[in-house]
């Protein structure tokens, strides 16, 4: 309840920064702030600070992005640049998790002071607050910010389906599921190198090679999936999909995603009429294990 009450405040202090524009870059406007501000809430840090946060973000992904070749290797430069400012990052925490423990928030770092661990009989220490606070924010800015600009792009290349949405709002869980799964913003994750000769179905894999395991493919199986490439509102099982994984590893962000994105399209058909494409778009994506792309302009045609 309270998480949609902040979600919903950070979604339409965004919109209304430009809806009296006709046309927007969608994802510095929207879809990047959104999980920055959101985020930023849930842990209880001030939004004065998402600047910051969003540099020491994209220092955290540097290794998925930016690196060389299929394990990403970074220069020397590159990774003392993402150790430094990632002391930075480790130092801000701290000062934050000392400030919650004297005088605790409703929050999930002042939580995290106070909660007792029961597996370990104890609290847990600042190292370990350090930890969790660090696996939250690598997982819940840059994927989310992706989802939405992806659906976004999805709304944009199907005429008729931003109305369809608009008028018929029990279609949005569907829309937004078949959004990740279509568009999965983690293509791919864990490389591992061969340790032996190997087959795998028919394709002679020699010991030493790269394997990246790319959940993505996964989603668009056929075997799985009909019309795999099809965005079926109507689609049964839809959440089958393994954008935020499954099993034991599955993403423990993924009701708060999925909450985000919920919000954000609700508010985005209350507030317009239509987005198109609009001019300039290059379409450039994240390199790397991501899918997203890097600017998106859209037309905007207000309600």
């Amino acid at each position: 309840g309270r998480h949609e009450e902040m979600m919903t405040g950070h979604v339409n202090h965004l919109i209304d920064n430009w809806i009296g524009d006709d046309h927007l870059d969608f994802v510095s406007q929207f879809a990047r702030p959104l999980p920055q501000r959101t985020m930023a809430s849930v842990l209880g840090f001030p939004l004065e600070d998402v600047a910051q946060l969003e540099i020491w973000g994209n220092a955290k992904v540097m290794s998925y992005v930016h690196g060389c070749g299929h394990n990403n290797k970074l220069t020397e430069e590159q990774t003392q640049e993402k150790f430094r400012l990632l002391d930075g990052f480790s130092g801000y925490v701290h000062d934050q998790v000392k400030l919650k423990r004297a005088d605790p928030q409703d929050d999930m770092i002042s939580f995290l002071t106070h909660v007792h661990y029961k597996a370990l009989d104890r609290k847990l220490t600042d190292e370990e607050i350090n930890g969790v606070v660090y696996a939250m924010v690598i997982g819940g800015l840059e994927t989310t910010q992706y989802a939405i600009a992806e659906q976004a792009q999805l709304i944009c290349e199907r005429p008729g389906l931003f109305q369809k949405l608009k008028a018929d709002r029990s279609l949005i869980r569907t829309f937004i599921e078949e959004g990740m799964r279509l568009r999965s913003p983690t293509q791919g994750l864990s490389t591992r190198i061969t340790s032996q000769d190997e087959v795998f179905q028919g394709v002679n894999v020699p010991a030493g090679s790269s394997l990246h395991l790319r959940y993505g493919a996964a989603n668009m199986d056929a075997d799985e999936f009909k019309e795999p490439k099809a965005l079926k509102l109507d689609r049964k099982a839809v959440t089958r999909h393994l954008a935020f994984s499954t099993g034991p590893r599955v993403c423990p962000g993924a009701g708060l995603s999925r909450l985000e994105q919920t919000i954000a399209w609700n508010r985005l058909f209350d507030r317009l009429d239509d987005i198109q494409y609009g001019d300039d778009n290059d379409f450039l994506h994240q390199p790397g294990i991501m899918l997203g792309t890097n600017k998106l302009n859209l037309k905007l045609v207000p309600a």
